[in-house]
Formats: structure tokens, C-alpha cells, sequence
């Protein structure tokens, strides 16, 4: 991304770019403006500015997590400073306004507005709970509607927008981005504590010692003996861990089947994202975004 005037953001940028990445939130867009027939390039526009929201949330969740990987390379407040990221953030969060602008909508706006601050929501409440092993999954299901699953639905809904979709389909288009939101989010916890690491990028268990509460933690201690309960919250309350402690963690979810659960939580949403999608008009599109959702389920990265 060129700025002639602060070199430093398209270096940061270009890194990210480099990075690859599944680019699902613009490809939502696209698949829901090209499915009513939309013309021009205001779909583009938007694909433009919901990825660059979702990279400005990647830049600044980096900072906040204190994270040295991401997608399997050095993070960019690593390779620069934390400064740096919360800045070129800034900046993508600023260009990504300039372009709703451009496209002229108050609705679409409205929507990508509203989204952006559900999602600082969802990452506030996320570090007031993350760390309390009270934490259940209705208050789960809020952190991830809103740092996950809240730019899932906007980019779905603003392409049916910009389109001229119906009132309703819209709706319906808000409510499979949302459910296939917090499926990608459910797979994303089960990948931490069973994925592969040359796959991923990221370190099995990082999660735990993180000391991050996921679906996965949640259903196990949810289940948990007294004795047990001791182990969780000297590992995660009070990030007391040794080497051993990611072993008996993952030894904890497995007695109690929360891996399993988990995955059967997934399936769950992604049913009800195909659902959303049965009321939308039969196309190639909502074939693609029905195939969409079943990826999301099985995706190994």
C-alpha cells in the first residue's frame, strides 16, 4: 500500500500481504454482491475495506497478545516495534473509512461502523474474562460474536447491500456471516490444541499458555473435580505453568471429551449458516458459500 508520505506503512503492509492468508472476509463480499448482480466496483471497494479492517485488528491483536508468529512468521511488532503496528493500524482502520466513503452509503457505514466497535468490544471482553476459569460459554460465544464473528457478518451483509439486495435477504445474509463466524472461531481454538504445527504456523497449546480461555478449556473445566479445578486455576488464573502442564491440560480435555464437544459446536454453526443460506436465492453463489462453510469446518490452517 503506497503512502509517499510515511514509508514505514507499505513496508509493514507488504509484509502482511507476503504472509498470505485465506482472505474469506473479502471473498464474502464478493460472493454476496456478485450473487444479487451488482455492477461497478463499489463490491471491490468494500472487499478492499473489510480486509483492511481484519488487518488492522491482526496488527494491533499482535501487540496486545504479545505475539512473535503469525501465519508461521515473525510478527510485524517483532520485526519493528509495537509502535509501529498500533500505528500502520491506525492507518488501515482511517483508509478503510475513506473507502465506505468513496462508496457513498450511510447504511453500509452504519454496518462496517457498528462492526468495528463490536469488535474492540469482543477483544476488551476477552481480556477481562479470558483468565477467569468462571468463565462460561454464553459469555465465550459474546467474545467471539464480537472479535470474530461481527466482520464475518458485516462483510456478508454489506455485499448483499451494496448490491441492492432485499431487507431480507440481507438478514439472511447477516446471519450466515455470523454463524460461520463463530464456527471459523470454534475451529480456530481446536486447531491450538490439535493442530499441526508446519501447517498452522502456530505452536500447539500457545492457547493455554497464553492463558487464553477457549471452547476446548472451558467444557473441560466446566466438568472438573475439585483436584482439577486447583490445576486450572494455578495454570490459568494465576499463569503459575510448568513443562509438564500443557500434557495434563490436554489429558483434562480428553477425560472430559471437550475436544470432541467442541468440534460437535461447529458443526452446529455451520448447519445454521447453511440454514441462513437456504432462504437466499438458488445461484452458483450460494453453492459457493454453502462449500465455503464446509471448508471453515475442515480446514487444517
Amino acid at each position: 500500500m503506497a503512502s509517499k508520505n510515511a514509508p514505514r506503512i507499505p513496508e509493514v503492509t507488504a509484509h502482511l500481504i507476503s504472509a498470505g492468508g485465506k482472505r474469506l472476509r473479502p471473498m464474502l463480499t464478493l460472493a454476496a454482491a456478485n450473487m444479487f448482480g451488482c455492477t461497478g466496483d463499489n463490491h471491490l471497494k468494500l472487499a478492499a475495506t473489510v480486509e483492511f479492517i481484519h488487518t488492522a485488528t491482526l496488527l494491533h491483536d499482535d501487540v496486545v497478545d504479545e505475539s512473535l508468529k503469525r501465519r508461521g512468521r515473525p510478527t510485524a511488532n517483532l520485526l519493528w516495534d509495537n509502535k509501529s503496528s498500533v500505528l500502520v493500524g491506525d492507518y488501515l482502520f482511517s483508509r478503510s473509512f475513506q473507502l465506505m466513503v468513496e462508496v457513498g452509503s450511510l447504511k453500509i457505514l452504519d454496518i462496517l461502523a457498528n462492526a468495528s466497535a463490536t469488535i474492540a468490544e469482543g477483544e476488551v471482553l476477552q481480556l477481562t474474562v479470558s483468565q477467569n476459569i468462571k468463565t462460561d460459554e454464553e459469555t465465550y460465544l459474546k467474545v467471539v460474536r464480537g472479535k470474530t464473528a461481527a466482520l464475518f457478518s458485516a462483510a456478508t451483509q454489506v455485499g448483499g447491500q451494496v448490491a441492492g439486495a432485499s431487507e431480507e435477504d440481507c438478514d439472511a445474509l447477516y446471519e450466515y456471516g455470523d454463524a460461520l463466524g463463530i464456527a471459523f472461531q470454534i475451529i480456530d481454538d481446536l486447531l491450538d490444541v490439535e493442530g499441526n504445527l508446519q501447517i498452522t504456523g502456530k505452536n500447539i497449546g500457545d492457547d493455554f499458555r497464553e492463558r487464553k480461555l477457549t471452547m476446548p478449556f472451558i467444557k473441560a473445566i466446566q466438568n472438573s473435580t475439585k483436584s482439577e479445578l486447583e490445576f486450572w486455576k494455578r495454570t490459568i488464573e494465576k499463569g503459575n505453568q510448568n513443562d509438564q502442564d500443557w500434557d495434563t491440560a490436554l489429558s483434562l480435555m480428553n477425560k472430559y471429551q471437550a475436544i470432541t464437544k467442541t468440534r460437535q459446536e461447529a458443526e452446529m454453526w455451520v448447519e445454521q449458516a447453511k440454514r441462513a443460506l437456504s432462504k437466499l436465492p438458488e445461484s452458483e453463489m450460494r453453492i459457493l458459500l454453502s462449500e465455503l462453510a464446509d471448508y471453515v469446518l475442515t480446514r487444517s490452517k
